[in-house]
Order: structure tokens, then sequence, then C-alpha cells
């Protein structure tokens, strides 16, 4: 009765204008803690697809976790190189990246089945070895030697072969060729003749029209209409043997990582996924209108390299890939095992289902 009465005083009190009523519980809720990160990545800043999703990743990451997680994204060159991303990250210069693994093939050559290998398994082929093949967790296994957790963070679908300044009719017009072409396709280029050079996205226009180098692949025609590549190169060629299905990667320092509560965790692991299904939507529905472009309205020749050049080709890059697995490491022989595994069970399935499927739909 004596703390009803007390109540009813403090409500009268309230109501008159006296003063506050305290709280119930005599307790206040603990400020939310505000992680800021930084990510840097390898592409310029904004550019469409590859530029963009990590812009469009943050914000999603901002607005799930109620601003806990607060992440900057800086283009290349804004903090670090283009092709310094992994460093900066593991060495915790700052928490997040966003690249392709094969821009790190000096340091570890094993990482380029994470992207792309030359006649390899396409952005669906990708996502199911990643996500349901063994890939993520050999992935991860080998990043933890460099204190890195990776995500899969977007894919750009079968690219392009590239742009040339000349006819490509066989294998000697490849001879003595400079080309932009990075990870185990700039090996098989170099071992057919040409000289391959690994130049970050913003720097490949001036080069061509420079010459520093004679030809370029980049993405597609998405991308490569935003980089106005049919202003220094005439000729544009396709199947992208050396990335069929690019997968890009987010990378978190570890120490980084192991900060951050569960629930932010799950956050940037199912934002990072989100971005890898909406990029390929995105240059899926965007290549072809941009295709149309270059070819109708800037008289781009659109060229398909020849068979017997293609096949010269593969034969090559098939023992380029072995090689990767060449040595003594345990775990790259596990993800060259994995990898070849895989690809040889989804490559015979798709023969009856994929392939099977568009060469029935035809036109």
């Amino acid at each position: 009765m004596r703390n009803l009465g007390l109540l009813l005083m403090t409500l009268v009190l309230v109501s008159c204008g006296g003063g506050e009523a305290p709280a119930v519980s005599g307790e206040t809720a603990a400020p939310k803690k505000v992680y800021k990160w930084r990510m840097v990545t390898t592409w310029p800043k904004n550019l469409p697809g590859l530029g963009t999703a990590p812009e469009r990743m943050a914000d999603e990451i901002r607005r799930m976790s109620d601003g806990r997680l607060d992440i900057r994204v800086y283009g290349a060159g804004e903090v670090v190189p283009a092709l310094e991303v992994f460093e900066a990250v593991s060495q915790g210069t700052v928490q997040m990246g966003h690249g392709a693994a094969y821009y790190w093939k000096g340091k570890v050559p094993v990482a380029q089945f994470f992207t792309a290998v030359p006649f390899g398994l396409t952005a669906q082929e990708m996502n199911g070895w990643l996500l349901h093949g063994g890939g993520l967790e050999l992935w991860r296994e080998l990043y933890d030697r460099y204190n890195l957790y990776p995500i899969p963070g977007g894919n750009t679908g079968v690219q392009m072969a590239g742009w040339f300044n000349k006819e490509i009719n066989s294998l000697e017009d490849m001879q003595g060729l400079k080309m932009r072409i990075p990870g185990l396709g700039g090996e098989v280029f170099e071992a057919i003749g040409g000289t391959a050079i690994n130049l970050p996205g913003g720097e490949i226009f001036t080069s061509m029209q420079t010459g520093v180098i004679d030809a370029t692949e980049w993405v597609g025609p998405y991308n490569d209409l935003a980089f106005g590549l049919h202003q220094v190169a005439k000729y544009y060629y396709y199947p992208g043997w050396q990335e069929a299905g690019p997968t890009l990667e987010v990378i978190i320092n570890k120490d980084a990582w192991a900060e951050l509560p569960e629930d932010l965790q799950a956050i940037v692991e199912s934002a990072s996924l989100a971005a890898n299904t909406d990029m390929l939507a995105e240059y899926t529905a965007r290549n072809n209108t941009a295709l149309r472009e270059l070819v109708d309205n800037h008289d781009v020749e659109l060229r398909k390299l020849p068979d017997d050049v293609l096949e010269a080709i593969k034969e090559v890059a098939k023992e380029k890939t072995a090689e990767l697995a060449a040595g003594d490491d345990e775990l790259v022989q596990r993800i060259f095992d994995s990898y070849q595994q895989y690809r040889e069970g989804v490559i015979e399935y798709h023969e009856i289902s994929e392939r099977a499927y568009i060469n029935a739909r035809g036109s």
C-alpha cells in the first residue's frame, strides 16, 4: 500500500508539472558502439558495376546495422594504389578491401582459382563451387595465412577477349603484342608469344592511347563503353577465354573481424553475398545494350577469335593451370584437386542442362 501511495503521488506531481517520473527499472540503455571502417578497392571511384557495388554494399551494411557499422569506401589510389589492396588489409592499414584475387598472384599464385583461370568456371559454376562445393572453406584456409577473411563479393559473368588494334586471324597475329591482361591469362598470353602487362583499370585508356600497350582486356561492354575503349581500338574480340566467371572478393582484416559482434559479422556476410548476386544481375542486364551502342553507334568491329586460335590457347592454358599446383604445399594441391574435380562434374552436367537448353533455344 505504501508503494502504491508513492506511485500515485508521483503521477499527481507529474500531471501538475512537478517533474518527470523516475524510470521504473532505474536503468538506462547503454549507447550502441559504432565501428568506423575503411574499405579500399582496386576500382576507379564510382565506376559502374565494379566501383558502385562496394558503395551499395557499405550503404546496405549501414542500414541493416542501424548505423553501428559505418564503412567509408575509397577508390583506387585514394588511400593505397589499386594493386596494394591485399597488403593494406592484411597489415591492418584498413579494415576491408574489394578487389580480385588474381591481382595478388605474385604473392599468392593459387589464389587465382578464387577469381578466374583460363577456360575455367562460369559465374554460376563458381558460386556452386564456393558456396556448396567446398571452395569457400579452402579460400578461407588459404587467406588465414595472411590474416584475412574472404567473402565472395561480385561477378561480371563471361567477359570479352579484349580490344585489339589489329585483326587476329592466327596465333602469329598474337606474336609480339603487348596486352594488358592480368592473372594466369597473362601467363598464357606470354606463352603464345605476347607480352602481358598488369595495369589497374584507371591506366588502361592512356596506355592504349599512347601505345604502351597494343591490346587490352578489361571487363565487357558495360564497363568498356564507360572507359571509352572504342576510341583507342577498333577490333573487339570474344569469347573471354581468360575470365569466364571472375569472382570478386571482399577481404577483411581478421583482427578487425574478430572485434565485431556476431550480428554485425552476419550482416557483413549477407551484404557481401547480396552484392555478389546483384553485380551479376547488373552486368547481365546492361551488357547487351552497351554492346549495341558500341557496334551501332561507334562502328566497333565485333569479331570472334578463330576456333584454331582458341584451341591452341586452351592447350597452353591446361599446362599453365596445372603448374599452379606444382610444389609441396599440401593446401595448394587440395585447392587444385577440389577445383578440377568440381569442374569436371559440373561440365558433364551442364552438357545436358545449360548448354543443351541454350542450343535448343537458339535465337
